[in-house]
């Protein structure tokens, strides 16, 4: 089976065939499947709501469902069976024929990400009209090798046994008399040996043997075929966690920082967030308020820093009460400051509505947290930034005042056209 259902998120999947023009349909058997899958993974202690990031329950009239959560990737289960899951950005043009505008968006935004692979890949070199997202992290992972071939193998000295004609390194006794009772010309030796077969490069040519067997793509299979005859000279692992603890990033080993980590998540089957499961089922799955938090940081530094601002993100050191101790930690997700101004910035990936009497959608403790922010951090200038969607498009600036010297100022973030968004966002401050 290779079927993929491609969805949003917060979409619905139902097995009823009377709403297959509402929702999205697979059929029962599949559907079972689904439910399975989303029962099987569990959460660790740190987050037992994990499972949240699909739900299922029973609608009116329509029987079971599945709701999709704000997770995003791509899951694959042991029938072979794919969910594509895609953020639901907000294009301005509306129409995105086979989601390829999103797709690009989204790869755009992972790159932010610490650790993700390919931060300098070219959108035009990847192929989203033909790959699902797996296929276009396998694509990333395979230009990020690609680089280090470039740049050259690193080698090392590597310990190796071997029956040699002639002498060098010490003499395993033992396996000498063993292995050359009738052979005194041969000695049995234990040696170190500069040469490439080191953990780094085990691991990656390992990765590269499994995604020759996992990928579907042709492009895909042809490039991996190049790649590997770039490590004839390195053995494939035979010990993963073992390879994996031997490994030391470090200014020798640089160009590996990237493929390491997602070296584990193809080998391991893992995923950057806290579910596990039983099976060989994949799910390679994003928590969309990280990826948008992360890029928007970003996007905010590269801005404002030659401004002469100095920008960090997920700030630490204030407390939102200091005795009898330090407790609960305030970490705003981005904290500019210059010539003794200090701008608080926190970003939530959530849909607002056009309603005043609602609060826009604003959740009460989120603005809890921005008053805190800004008595902690003795500012005014509290800013909320929420992603565009098309209802609050053309909206006017809300903001919130408290009477007390807070104010709360909320901006739309264009996700599409980032860089007309962090002009307009500069503005707004510099004004």
């Amino acid at each position: 089976m290779n079927k993929v259902l491609e969805v949003r998120e917060y979409d619905l999947i139902t097995c009823n065939p009377d709403y297959s023009d509402v929702y999205h349909y697979i059929e029962k058997p599949l559907f079972d499947s689904l439910v399975a899958f989303i029962h099987e993974f569990t959460g660790s202690e740190e987050n037992a709501d994990a499972i949240d990031f699909m739900k299922c329950f029973t609608k009116k009239n329509v029987g079971d469902v599945v709701s999709i959560r704000n997770y995003v990737g791509l899951i694959e289960m042991q029938n072979g069976f794919q969910i594509q899951i895609l953020p639901k950005i907000d294009l301005a043009r509306g129409e995105d024929i086979g989601n390829q505008a999103t797709k690009r968006i989204f790869l755009r935004m992972l790159r932010s990400m610490k650790d993700f692979p390919s931060k300098e890949f070219h959108d035009a070199s990847l192929k989203v009209d033909r790959m699902n997202l797996y296929e276009l992290f396998i694509n990333m992972y395979l230009q990020e090798v690609r680089q280090l071939l470039k740049h050259g193998l690193r080698s090392g000295y590597v310990n190796q046994e071997d029956n040699l004609r002639f002498y060098k390194g010490k003499l395993l006794t033992k396996e000498h008399i063993k292995q050359n009772y009738a052979h005194s010309e041969r000695f049995y030796l234990s040696f170190d040996e500069f040469a490439p077969n080191r953990p780094e490069n085990r691991l990656v040519k390992s990765t590269l043997l499994k995604l020759a067997q996992l990928t579907s793509s042709a492009e895909n299979s042809k490039e991996i075929r190049q790649l590997l005859t770039g490590f004839e000279l390195v053995q494939p692992s035979t010990n993963y966690e073992k390879d994996f603890a031997c490994v030391t990033i470090d200014r020798t080993t640089k160009d590996y920082e990237t493929l390491i980590p997602w070296s584990k998540v193809f080998l391991f089957n893992k995923s950057f967030t806290t579910f596990s499961g039983k099976t060989q089922s994949r799910a390679l799955l994003f928590p969309m308020e990280s990826v948008y938090e992360s890029y928007i940081a970003g996007q905010v530094k590269k801005m404002f820093q030659p401004e002469g601002w100095m920008v960090s993100s997920q700030h630490k050191g204030y407390y939102l009460f200091e005795e009898p101790r330090r407790q609960f930690s305030l970490r705003p997700d981005i904290v500019m400051k210059k010539d003794g101004r200090i701008v608080i910035m926190d970003t939530k990936w959530k849909s607002l509505i056009p309603d005043e009497y609602k609060n826009y959608g604003i959740s009460q403790s989120d603005m809890y947290q921005m008053y805190a922010y800004s008595k902690k951090y003795r500012t005014p200038e509290i800013w909320l930034l929420y992603p565009i969607n098309h209802e609050m498009r053309g909206h006017k600036d809300i903001r919130f005042d408290s009477g007390d010297g807070t104010m709360v100022n909320v901006f739309f973030v264009d996700i599409e056209k980032i860089s007309n968004s962090m002009e307009q966002l500069r503005t707004r401050i510099d004004n």
